[in-house]
């Protein structure tokens, strides 16, 4: 799509570095040079960049592409629009540096700004890291790390870091008996380290779509630092639903919204929620949207926690004109109250968004301010009960991200509604088959445009031989939870096989079917002397979990522990 409304990229410090207009023109200019996959590709680039403001006069289209290769081995991989703007920034600053330093000032400012970004994000994230992985049997004899220095991307490049970290952010997602940690690893030692990491990455909920394992044994400051602030980011707002903090349901005593939108919500906008709660309580007049410009004076900090921890405050914070110090003060009150320092006064003036939100998730673990009426929180309790998202939609949401849409799926059942989300996964798995021209990009405002959206999805699942009886584009508008759930499935298991078939060369040229995939597992289960098969995906026996767990034992010994198995009568097992 060539259009530019309502653009953003996740990281809204790096947006920031852009004018409005300049911005928009350079995601026209991006998507321009998508191929028929709807992709763009790092040797897409050179004969764009080479056009581009600041670029054109000091770069030819070779240098440009010779620089690139040095952080890119393979000019196919595929490459998003929040790297590319990396990427640009990067090489003005290199043709800054070639001018001998005549520069015009906003793209010195620019280029500044960017470096100080990654040079605040590298030192929180460190810190982060000493206080939470301390204790670790085997990286406390690295720990602490120096925030200053590149001790962080030497660390991760063995891959352990990583792991120990995605473990820390959601636990037991790794076996770490699986996690190669000897004090020096080979080659293809670290490449299973980053193998595991990255594919536990996905099953958390971060997006890899463009960090291989090679960026990580090289430790690439951008790619790296990316990564691990998604992972910081899922731990911080892990406790950010009404789930795990039911008292949350008390955000909601101003009559807007109900238990059910609030349940939609990013956990970013729980967040924000929460906070103009307190911030409201506090004689707070304006409403805070963001983890950027909304709190770069401070205030608002200094106003949340005098609502939450009163006795520590400061009367000189609001006083002061000046907005670092008024930074630091808040700083000095958090830490009163027990939050950890791993963030500076130039942090939050600068309005780095990542940075920020990690501030405010802090305060919210060390002291939400809501209430612990055991009504309010029966209740809560009670309605998460009845609508708690389910297995089905877990596996789908961290199955969409995965594929690298453009739009988190935060709840699967509210983010499809509009059509767009499942619009974004069908480019992806099928390629080519979305007709941009007629899909209308969210925020939409009327709703005959959602169903317009949801009735392509339908078009294309009826194109790629979908079982799709009774379902219309309105079912999916309307949140048809049952009907939703059987079109995933379907597209799921297409992209599975769409998957298989790519290892055709491996079968022999077979097509990779039902039958042929459960005879090469019986084959291999078998290979292992255990005895165990299954004659169909729906043979009963595979409830116990059993038939999986020795087929994952015959592809790797090390991830299963038998000592922790049971017969699995009830259908549960413990691994």
């Amino acid at each position: 799509m060539s259009r530019s409304e309502g653009v953003t990229v996740s990281d809204r410090a790096l947006q920031n570095q852009f004018m409005p207009i300049e911005f928009r023109n350079l995601k026209t200019k991006f998507v321009s040079v998508k191929n028929e996959d709807g992709k763009v590709k790092v040797g897409d680039l050179p004969p764009l960049m080479v056009k581009l403001k600041g670029l054109s006069s000091a770069f030819t289209e070779d240098e440009i592409k010779q620089k690139l290769g040095e952080s890119y081995d393979d000019m196919s991989n595929e490459i998003d629009f929040e790297t590319f703007l990396r990427e640009y920034l990067n090489l003005q600053g290199q043709a800054k540096e070639k001018s001998g330093g005549q520069k015009n000032s906003s793209s010195v400012l620019k280029t500044s700004s960017a470096t100080t970004l990654v040079e605040s994000e590298k030192a929180t994230y460190v810190r982060h890291i000493n206080i939470y992985l301390a204790d670790d049997p085997f990286l406390k004899q690295f720990l602490p790390l120096d925030p200053a220095s590149n001790d962080l991307f030497n660390l991760a490049k063995d891959g352990v870091l990583l792991c120990k970290l995605i473990n820390v952010a959601v636990s037991g997602t790794i076996d770490e008996r699986a996690i190669n940690t000897k004090k020096v690893l080979n080659l293809w030692e670290r490449n299973e380290n980053h193998t595991l990491a990255l594919n536990s990455a996905k099953a958390i909920g971060c997006t890899v779509v463009n960090i291989g394992t090679q960026d990580l044994v090289e430790g690439r400051p951008t790619l790296l630092l990316g990564l691990i602030s998604q992972i910081i980011k899922i731990q911080l707002l892990a406790d950010l639903n009404l789930k795990k903090t039911p008292q949350l349901v008390e955000v909601l005593d101003d009559g807007n919204g109900d238990i059910e939108e609030l349940m939609a919500l990013a956990p970013e906008k729980v967040l924000l929620k929460w906070m103009n709660f307190h911030l409201k309580k506090g004689g707070y007049e304006k409403t805070v949207t963001n983890f950027s410009s909304d709190v770069k004076d401070a205030k608002a900090y200094a106003f949340l926690l005098n609502v939450l921890a009163p006795e520590y405050c400061n009367p000189l914070t609001l006083d002061t004109k000046h907005a670092t110090e008024r930074a630091k003060l808040v700083l000095d009150h958090a830490e009163r109250m027990g939050c950890k320092r791993y963030l500076s006064p130039e942090d939050i003036v600068e309005g780095w968004t990542n940075l920020n939100l990690a501030f405010v998730a802090q305060i919210f673990h060390e002291r939400n301010g809501l209430s612990v009426d055991s009504k309010k929180i029966s209740f809560a309790e009670r309605i998460t009960d009845d609508v708690q998202l389910s297995r089905d939609e877990r596996c789908f949401r961290l199955w969409m991200n995965s594929l690298g849409v453009e739009n988190y799926v935060n709840n699967v059942f509210e983010d499809v509604r509009n059509g767009w989300v499942l619009l974004e996964v069908l480019d992806k798995v099928a390629p080519g088959s979305v007709n941009w021209k007629h899909a209308t990009k969210p925020p939409i405002k009327f709703p005959f445009r959602k169903v317009e959206n949801c009735n392509q999805v339908v078009m294309i699942g009826e194109m790629l031989k979908f079982s799709i009886v009774n379902l219309g584009g309105n079912d999916i508008v309307q949140g048809n939870k049952k009907l939703i759930i059987a079109f995933l499935w379907q597209l799921m298991r297409y992209n599975m096989l769409q998957l298989l078939k790519s290892l055709r060369s491996r079968s022999r040229g077979k097509e990779i079917t039902d039958s042929y995939i459960i005879n090469w597992a019986n084959r291999k289960i078998k290979s292992t002397g255990r005895s165990r098969q299954i004659e169909s995906f729906k043979d009963k026996s595979l409830s116990s979990g059993l038939f999986f767990l020795e087929l994952l034992s015959a592809v790797e010994p090390r991830v299963v522990n038998w000592n922790l198995v049971t017969k699995g009568e009830s259908g549960m097992i413990s691994c």
